[in-house]
Parts: C-alpha cells; structure tokens; sequence
C-alpha cells in the first residue's frame, strides 16, 4: 500500500505535481496505441496518483512506492535539470538562502549527497516560493537549464 503525507514531507517524498509531470513524459515518450490502455510505467504512476487524488494527499513517501512506479519516476527525474544553481551564489557570502536559487546554506553543501526526491523536495520549495533571482532577474539563466525537447 502506498503511504501518503498530507503537508510538507519530513522524509524523502514526491509531490504530487512531480507524479504528474512523470505521467506526462512517459505519454510523450510512449503513447497509448489504442487510445486506451496505458504502458506498463505510465499505469504505474497512474495508480500512484489515483491513490493521491482519492485520500487528497499531495506527498508519497517515495519508499512507500511500487517498484515500477518509483522507476518510471526516477526515468522522469534523470530528465529534468539536476541542480537550480544560476552561478550566483550568496551562501558563498555568508547569506543563509542564496539570493540566486534560493537554496538553503546546508542544501547547497550537502547537494551532491542528497537522492533525487530530497532535491525535488527542495525544487518544489523554491519555486513555490519563486523569491530566488533564477525566478526574476535571470531567469534567461534559469532558462539555459532545461531539458532539450531533443532528447
């Protein structure tokens, strides 16, 4: 059974927009053929965000997924840019958020350690707020980060 959390997650979790946005890119990436059945990883998130939707929760507890979905996630997760960093970084300067992504000081130095859904967790932070200067003043920077619709 997937475990479901109602408010910010105090473990590693994904949001449910994250679960979405997965869905999305494996519908691009693999279509129904017949309009109606979904391949294998597309129903597995499916059934993950059914669950959400049914019990309105907005976080799972990314240890309480299905194997199948946890793997269509992570396919997902691997497309999207790694880190929000703009080259512009006030941590550096002894601000304890960065005025450039608005990363804490401690997630800016543990970054390289942290699993895919701590960073989203801390994504889905920063742009809920959107105070960062990768949100505003150089968002062309920002810009430069994402995914290619080549790939």
């Amino acid at each position: 059974m997937i475990k479901a959390l109602h408010r910010s997650p105090p473990m590693p979790a994904i949001h449910i927009t994250d679960i979405e946005s997965a869905i999305n890119h494996w519908r691009q990436r693999t279509p129904s053929v017949d309009g109606l059945s979904l391949p294998a990883p597309t129903r597995a998130l499916a059934e993950v965000y059914a669950l959400m939707v049914v019990h309105r929760e907005d976080w799972v507890d990314e240890a309480g997924m299905p194997q199948a979905a946890h793997e269509a996630w992570l396919d997902w997760y691997h497309t999207t840019p790694d880190t929000p960093c703009i080259a512009i970084c006030s941590t550096s300067q002894g601000d304890a958020e960065c005025k450039g992504c608005g990363r804490t000081f401690e997630e800016v130095q543990r970054w390289t350690e942290m699993s895919p859904s701590q960073k989203r967790i801390t994504w889905h932070r920063i742009t809920l707020a959107a105070s960062a200067w990768r949100f505003n003043r150089y968002a062309e920077r920002a810009a430069g980060d994402a995914p290619s619709s080549n790939d």
